[in-house]
């Protein structure tokens, strides 16, 4: 039986349902690829088959949520309304079981994630995953605090600390909330197969966002597990390009994601992606400001 989705503004969107999930899910990393979405899913269920349901769930529900409120359709369908939701899915996963309160809180977190994010687009403010950082902190805070739902336990990894390119590699799982090392080269293969620029530059940023860190004395373990590298590599995805200058901006707002980054958990502050959403916000604002004295392009 055939179910409608969305109203007609959105009729079109009914048949490619599948698709703008996949693709929804491939916008975390910025890439508007079914082929990226599905391995992204694959690295996410290889690590945990709740994530996976969680990530595949909010993503439905803030596709269908921006279909209902009629939103529009070409950024329904090109998964802009999924990444911030399946994020929400992923976060909250990671941080609670899989009991059923957390369940009500990712279809309302996703539902949320997608309205916030709709009035940053209409104001034409490029926010990124801060819609989900917002979500993910509210229900982070409710979960623990007043629903007291019980927290999952992390396990740390037996990491061999001479593999630099492991660090990198993982800075790619990291920003699903995937510690294992086959996750993050699922990751880098799916942005790869849609922009494999993008994903050089991701790469080494994350290697340079470890090497930093390092030189600041943070934990070994947690610099290989890619715990400092998953925002520089988000902030150098955005900057990617095949001009010196995008080097120069990677390179700032990859040292920027870290100390911000490092700030965060001196405060104790749960960070999620929100070093990635301030450093590329401060160099998107240092772009503008410089272009009013210099001929140069911004980004990518």
């Amino acid at each position: 039986m055939h179910i409608k989705l969305f109203s007609k503004q959105t009729r079109i969107i009914e048949n490619q349902f599948p698709s703008v999930i996949l693709k929804g899910i491939g916008q975390i990393m910025l890439q508007e690829s079914v082929y990226t979405g599905l391995l992204f899913l694959i690295g996410i269920f290889y690590g945990s088959l709740e994530m996976g349901i969680a990530v595949l769930l909010a993503s439905c529900c803030g596709t269908i949520t921006a279909g209902v409120l009629k939103y529009d359709k070409i950024e329904i369908a090109q998964g802009i309304y999924g990444f911030n939701a399946a994020l929400v899915g992923a976060g909250l996963a990671f941080y609670f079981k899989p009991v059923l309160v957390l369940w009500l809180a990712v279809v309302i977190g996703s539902i949320l994630a997608v309205v916030i994010q709709h009035w940053f687009n209409r104001k034409r403010i490029p926010v990124y995953t801060l819609p989900f950082i917002l979500v993910c902190w509210f229900f982070i805070y409710m979960l623990e605090n007043v629903f007291l739902a019980p927290r999952t336990v992390s396990l740390n990894s037996v990491i061999d600390s001479k593999l630099h390119a492991v660090l990198a590699l993982r800075g790619f799982g990291q920003v699903i909330f995937q510690e294992s090392l086959f996750a993050g080269v699922v990751f880098f293969i799916g942005v790869f197969v849609s922009s494999p620029i993008r994903a050089v530059y991701g790469l080494f940023g994350g290697l340079a966002a470890g090497f930093i860190a390092a030189f600041y004395n943070a934990s070994t373990q947690e610099i290989m597990m890619g715990l400092f590298s998953y925002n520089a590599v988000l902030c150098a995805i955005v900057f990617a390009g095949n001009r010196v200058i995008n080097i120069v901006w990677t390179f700032i707002a990859v040292v920027l994601s870290v100390f911000i980054g490092f700030t965060m958990n001196n405060y104790q502050f749960i960070p999620l992606t929100f070093p990635f959403v301030a450093a590329t916000c401060i160099v998107l604002i240092m772009q503008k400001l410089l272009s009013k004295y210099f001929s140069f392009k911004t980004y990518p």
